[in-house]
């Protein structure tokens, strides 16, 4: 496999090195940009002018990862030609978020085949329910395909979002590129490094995304209670503060979901993801050094298990919410994740508004406020 990592500037300037492409059906192109390419796409243009007939995925992003660096404002490319490995790409449109379920399995049904190893999911990030479109997607795909992602993002403003679908990019779809064949490695590891604390609280009221009682008492005043003064800054220093929630509390599964707006009126809070009723709930808050280390953990888990340098793709998807709480320090996580990849490694990347993989193994979760790695590379 060779592998092949550039970014293009507000300029339209290429930065970094190419590779010639051989096989249009076993080269992947990769990309993540600023929201307003969708007024503007031509370096999405100029660079799929270059690798006509190539499979293209692509999303918007609240930041973009290259190398160990942050970027905005910037589209950064990850070209990929396998030696052994097909690709292929589906797209399906998500109306309204009620029709998120139904499209994640017309996008599924569309990739499964004979050799399918893993796909590359990147989302609409908001007009998805994001629960819904991972239900979607495990109801068609068996648990030995490894699911990995994310939902596009549009930096603090959360307006406009755009995946790549036919070479432009487009809002209200999902898409996603299958890899197929023996020959192709996956890896994946999400970690977020948050601090639990004060008591675990059943969830007692609740309607898909949206929560309304813990233990039978109104959620945001509980909420507003363990904030004291913080509260006046809701939903915004709700960033600091996201949720753990498992579905029973003998495992130690447990997923964080972020709170994305209050009503005053209904005392509830609205969350990324489902907040299923009869799962526990208990607060969570930032610890600077845990986070960056959190990110570490993701990328030793998705480090593949050879030591030679093979020429390896690491895609990072970190929630925006990291990069709002740790400021100045976000670099650091990027760094960290990038340090303990094998030699051979590039690494391209977005800022999210969720992230996609397993929490261990088997069919895939949606995540908050974690830093997701894949790793793609090939055998010798």
């Amino acid at each position: 496999m060779k592998l092949s990592t550039f970014t293009y500037s507000s300029t339209d300037q290429a930065t970094g090195k190419r590779i010639e492409m051989k096989n249009p059906d076993q080269t992947l192109v990769i990309m993540f940009g600023p929201s307003h390419l969708l007024d503007a796409p031509a370096p999405i243009q100029s660079v799929l002018a270059a690798y006509q007939g190539t499979a293209a995925i692509g999303c918007s992003s609240s930041g973009e990862i290259f190398g160990t660096h942050i970027q905005d404002d910037s589209l950064v490319v990850g070209l990929l030609q396998f030696d052994h490995t097909r690709v292929r790409t589906a797209s399906a449109p998500v109306k309204d978020p009620s029709h998120s379920f139904e499209a994640a399995q017309t996008l599924a049904t569309q990739l499964m085949g004979p050799g399918l190893r893993g796909v590359l999911v990147l989302s609409d990030g908001l007009g998805v329910n994001g629960s819904e479109l991972i239900r979607g997607l495990n109801s068609v795909l068996p648990t030995d395909v490894v699911v990995t992602g994310g939902l596009a993002g549009d930096g603090d403003r959360f307006k406009r979002t755009w995946v790549v679908k036919d070479g432009l990019p487009v809002g209200g779809y999902v898409t996603a590129v299958g890899l197929y064949g023996t020959a192709v490695r996956l890896t994946h590891g999400s970690k977020g490094g948050w601090d639990l604390f004060g008591p675990e609280r059943l969830i007692t009221r609740s309607r898909e995304n949206v929560l309304f009682e813990l233990n039978h008492k109104p959620a945001l005043q509980l909420y507003k209670d363990y904030l004291g003064e913080l509260a006046k800054g809701l939903p915004g220093t709700a960033l600091h503060f996201p949720l753990a929630i498992r579905q029973k509390q003998t495992e130690t599964k447990r997923l964080v979901r972020t709170i994305l707006a209050i009503d005053e009126t209904a005392q509830s809070l609205t969350f990324a993801g489902d907040m299923p009723e009869g799962s526990y709930a208990q607060f969570m808050r930032a610890n600077f050094d845990r986070l960056i280390q959190g990110a570490s953990d993701a990328a030793s888990l998705a480090s593949p298990s050879s030591t030679d340098s093979t020429p390896t793709l690491s895609i990072a998807i970190s929630c925006v919410g990291r990069r709002m709480v740790l400021g100045q320090r976000t670099e650091e996580e990027v760094e960290a994740a990038f340090d303990v990849l094998p030699k051979g490694s590039e690494q391209i990347g977005f800022y999210s508004y969720g992230e996609i993989s397993p929490y261990a193994m088997g069919h895939c979760d949606l995540h908050n406020q974690t830093m997701t790695i894949t790793t793609i590379s090939e055998a010798a």
